[in-house]
């Protein structure tokens, strides 16, 4: 595949992650109503077999699709910038490529999970939900609630584009914004999280963006590099 063709696909692969984001969003805030934190146990267990199917749509679009369509961007991403600074740049692929992993074994845990519990539930709702107290805690800590690796891909981008003049000083600063924000949801803060989920629905459609318009890849001058 040639690297202008691969810098328009990345671009398109970026602000499909932008769009993913935001159906996330709307279903999880707006579409599923959870029970209550007193709910019992058979009313949590009603809650997941009743939406199933949404569910698991869910965690395969929001985790696993993310995730194909994140390891193509990591590539585009990599290519354009690897000539201006090899060290850092194969340094960011490293943890994007940790991130796509991460997020999709994060979905498919999600959806085996809920599998199991389902099954469970049948006879023992109370285990059952204790079961899907432990797959919620391991799913969120790989790529649904902690977003350090997600953060520090971003952050290592930013550095390099801003070293070697690539993107728009604001584009870099919002870049800036999502490493930070997605390092500091280490912290069990939503604030952070909600940063991050945000300003990374900017940075990724603003990169789309600049990829598929400016697709050829200028590697001997660095100033000659179009912005955004």
């Amino acid at each position: 595949m040639e690297l202008k063709k691969l810098q328009k696909i990345g671009g398109i692969c970026a602000i499909l992650e932008a769009l993913i984001y935001i159906f996330a969003f709307i279903v999880y805030g707006g579409i599923l109503v959870y029970p209550n934190a007193n709910a019992s146990a058979v009313e949590q267990l009603n809650f997941l077999n009743d939406n199933y199917l949404t569910l698991s749509i869910l965690n395969l679009i929001s985790y696993v699709l993310f995730g194909i369509i994140l390891a193509v961007l990591v590539l585009a991403i990599h290519q354009r910038l690897k000539n201006h600074s090899p060290i850092f740049s194969n340094l960011a692929s490293i943890f994007g490529i940790i991130w796509v992993g991460l997020v999709i074994a994060s979905g498919m845990i999600a959806n085996i999970g809920l599998n199991s519990v389902l099954a469970i539930g049948t006879k023992e709702p109370d285990n059952a939900m204790l079961v899907w107290s432990s797959v919620s805690v391991i799913s969120e800590g790989l790529g649904g609630g902690n977003e350090i690796v997600g953060g520090i891909w971003v952050l290592l981008l930013s550095i390099i584009a801003f070293k070697g003049q690539i993107f728009s000083k604001p584009l870099i600063v919002i870049g800036i914004l999502v490493g930070i924000a997605g390092i500091l949801t280490i912290y069990p803060l939503e604030i952070f999280t909600e940063i991050f989920g945000i300003s990374q629905i900017i940075w990724f459609v603003w990169v789309g963006i600049f990829m598929i318009r400016k697709p050829t890849i200028i590697h001997n001058d660095l100033k000659a590099v179009s912005r955004p």
